[in-house]
C-alpha cells in the first residue's frame, strides 16, 4: 500500500512549487547580497560606477587586521563594539525582564503601560536619534536647561568619547528594550497560574516563586532575549551616525563598515568610498558575531534541556 503525502501525480509537486517564491525571495534578499559581500572583499571596489574591478585576494584583510595606524583603529573600534555589547544586553535584558514582570500583573491600565514602554520600538532608528538628539542639544536643549539651575553644563553627545558612548548605549536601550519585555511578557503567559497557587500553598514568598518557578519555565524566552540582544548590539551603528557622527574614539565596527562603504572619514582612518574594504570589514564582523553567537546558543541550549528536560 503506498502512502502518498502530497497527492499522486503532478499534485505532488505542489508544495514545492508553492515554496518557490519564499525561496527565490530569501536568495535575493539574503543569500544573494552575503555571498556577493564576500566576493566583494577581495576585490579593490569603490561602488563608483564605471570604476575598474580589480581581484586583490586576501589584501583588504591584511590591511583590515595588520596594516599599522588602520588596523589600530579597527581594533578600537572591535573593543569599542564588545563594550557596547556587553553593557546593552546586560541592561537590556535586566530592564526587560523587569517591566515584563511589572506590566504582567492584572491591574487597570496596565495595557497602557506596554503601549508605552514598547513605542520607541516602532520609530525607527532615525526618528529616535533624532528625538535625542533634540533633547540632549547642549545650546538650549530641554536637559541642558533642565539642569543649568544647577549649573551642571555638559557636552553630551558632543563631549568625551565614553560620555557619547554611554548616551547611545541609553538610547539603543531605551529604543529597543520594548521588544525584550514582549518576548519575556509572552513566555510569562504561557506558566499556568496554577503553579503559583501550588507555591503560595506551600508558603513560598515572591522571591522564591520566581527563583523556582518563573525563572526556570522562562527559560525559552530568556535564550531568545539574550540571543537577539547579543547580536542586535554587535550590529548596531545606525544611532551612532544620527546621534555622534564619525569621530575617533567613538566609532564602533558596524559604523566603521559603513564609513568606509560610503566615504566618511576621520583623523588617520581614511575612507573613500572603498566598498571592498567595507566588504572585508563586514565578513570580519559577521565571524565575530558567529564566534559569540554559537558558544552562547550552545550553552543556552545546554540549559534548557537541563532545567525542562
Amino acid at each position: 500500500m503506498h502512502n502518498y503525502h502530497f497527492g499522486r501525480g503532478r499534485a505532488r509537486w505542489a508544495p514545492y512549487l508553492l515554496l518557490l517564491p519564499g525561496f527565490f525571495f530569501y536568495v535575493l534578499i539574503m543569500l544573494g547580497p552575503s555571498l556577493a559581500t564576500a566576493v566583494y572583499s577581495f576585490t579593490d571596489a569603490s561602488g563608483i560606477q564605471g570604476s575598474q574591478l580589480n581581484w586583490i585576494g586576501f589584501e583588504n584583510y591584511r590591511e583590515f587586521l595588520f596594516m599599522g595606524q588602520a588596523s589600530i583603529d579597527n581594533y578600537g573600534a572591535l573593543w569599542r563594539t564588545l563594550v557596547f555589547s556587553f553593557f546593552v544586553t546586560t541592561i537590556q535584558f535586566s530592564l526587560g525582564l523587569f517591566l515584563a514582570l511589572l506590566v504582567n500583573q492584572r491591574l487597570i491600565g496596565v495595557n497602557i503601560f506596554r503601549t508605552i514602554f514598547f513605542m520607541p520600538v516602532i520609530l525607527g532608528a532615525v526618528i529616535q536619534g533624532l528625538i535625542w538628539s533634540l533633547f540632549l542639544y547642549p545650546l538650549g536643549g530641554p536637559l541642558a536647561t533642565m539642569l543649568e539651575p544647577f549649573g551642571i553644563r555638559s557636552e553630551f553627545l558632543g563631549g568625551q568619547p565614553s560620555t557619547a558612548i554611554a548616551w547611545v548605549i541609553f538610547v539603543q536601550i531605551w529604543a529597543n528594550v520594548g521588544v525584550t519585555m514582549m518576548i519575556f511578557i509572552a513566555g510569562l503567559q504561557t506558566i499556568p497560574s496554577d503553579l503559583y497557587e501550588s507555591a503560595r500553598i506551600d508558603g513560598a514568598s515572591g522571591w522564591q516563586a520566581f527563583r523556582h518557578v518563573t525563572w526556570p519555565l522562562l527559560t525559552p524566552s530568556v535564550n531568545t532575549n539574550l540571543l537577539l540582544n547579543i547580536i542586535g548590539s554587535l550590529q548596531a551603528w545606525q544611532l551612532f551616525l544620527v546621534l555622534i557622527g564619525y569621530r575617533n574614539g567613538t566609532q564602533v565596527l558596524g559604523y566603521l563598515i559603513f564609513a568606509q562603504g560610503f566615504g566618511q572619514t576621520s583623523g588617520s582612518v581614511t575612507s573613500a568610498f572603498r566598498q571592498g574594504y567595507a566588504a572585508s570589514a563586514s565578513i570580519v564582523l559577521f565571524f565575530i558575531v558567529l564566534a559569540i553567537g554559537l558558544p552562547v546558543q550552545y550553552f543556552l541550549q545546554q540549559r534548557e534541556k537541563r532545567i525542562l528536560g
